[in-house]
């Protein structure tokens, strides 16, 4: 479990208590949301990264779940989780010129492309998705994402888990 005090596992650089902790507890109030498609994505990474899967349900669109449920996430195994990279991060307003400028409540949209390294039973891998959000009812939510074959990074190329040492002296010695 994290402490408040700790790094934000979003990779933020931010203090949790300062950076997705807040969008955790807030996240049936709508008192504090996500203002972005990459602050929603990184909120989602570190909900992984806690086990907090009730967050990652209400932040996922309902008509996306695809039969995802509570029982489904807390199914085991789960991966220890490494870092998370954030390669680009994008958003598009409404596609209805009308809607843009009268404010109709047309959906917007988002992505995010990234990489969130982690360990499970001896190997290392990682989750290489472009995710896609749609802003709905005053909120991101994600929707979907398109699955890529990550690349093992060299031995010499720094580590996945941003502890700044040669990825062959930390997380590949771990294995």
């Amino acid at each position: 479990m994290i402490t408040t005090e700790q790094s934000c596992p979003c990779g933020s650089s931010k203090r949790y208590q300062d950076c997705c902790n807040p969008l955790h507890i807030h996240v049936d109030s709508g008192q504090v949301i996500a203002h972005t498609p990459e602050q929603l994505m990184r909120s989602r990474y570190c909900a992984f990264v806690l086990k907090n899967f009730d967050y990652i349900l209400k932040t996922h669109h309902p008509e996306y779940l695809n039969g995802l449920t509570l029982a489904s996430l807390n199914t085991g195994p789960h991966p220890h989780w490494l870092g998370l990279e954030v390669l680009s991060s994008s958003e598009a307003p409404a596609h209805n010129s009308q809607a843009a400028n009268q404010a109709i409540a047309e959906p917007r949209h988002g992505n995010v492309t990234f990489k969130a390294w982690y360990t499970l039973e001896g190997e290392i891998d990682a989750i290489y998705e472009r995710s896609e959000f749609i802003y709905q009812t005053g909120r991101w939510y994600y929707s979907q994402g398109l699955q890529m074959t990550a690349k093992l990074p060299g031995r010499n190329d720094p580590c996945v888990c941003h502890s700044g040492k040669k990825f062959k002296q930390c997380c590949l010695k771990s294995l």
